[in-house]
């Protein structure tokens, strides 16, 4: 009797740990416009960004030279990239009817445009958007950022 109470303790963890797999594996987001050479590494497969591209929790998202990237969230928040740039997509948590919010990313070179979706209308402190000189909290609903060659950081807010 015991001998099977074991196995059915393995069958339940096993089963936790694939549905937390599969949780972990849904898209937060997809490329809505690409121009150029963009490029999403997802557990470190790289292919290229394409319409309909997901996006996940830890992708990297990367663009060329004369290139630029759009991506749009579960949550309706547009990120813009523009040519030669780095972020990554560091949380992701969308669950508003839970009280579960939140976004952090970081661009560590490059352009950024963001505008607001659902999780910073709702919970502002839950955005972060980190870069090489410190993180910069959402409160407005639209702004640019700039993270030059040497790291430093610049922005704007529209």
């Amino acid at each position: 009797m015991k001998h099977t109470t074991g196995w059915r303790v393995w069958g339940v963890a096993a089963g936790w740990l694939l549905a937390g797999h599969a949780l972990a594996a849904n898209p937060v987001g997809y490329v809505k416009t690409v121009s150029g050479q963009a490029s999403i590494t997802t557990s470190g497969k790289t292919q290229a960004a394409i319409l309909g591209t997901p996006v996940f929790e830890g992708s990297q998202l990367q663009t060329g030279p004369s290139s630029s990237l759009g991506i749009t969230f579960k949550d309706e928040t547009l990120m813009s990239f523009g040519p030669d740039t780095q972020m990554v997509v560091e949380e992701y948590l969308f669950a508003p009817s839970q009280g579960k919010l939140k976004l952090g990313s970081k661009l560590t070179k490059g352009t950024l445009n963001y505008i607001s979706g659902s999780i910073a209308k709702l919970k502002p402190d839950a955005v972060s958007v980190g870069t090489p000189t410190g993180t910069i909290g959402v409160r407005g609903t639209h702004f640019v950022l700039k993270v030059d060659e040497n790291g430093q950081t610049q922005t704007a807010e529209k």
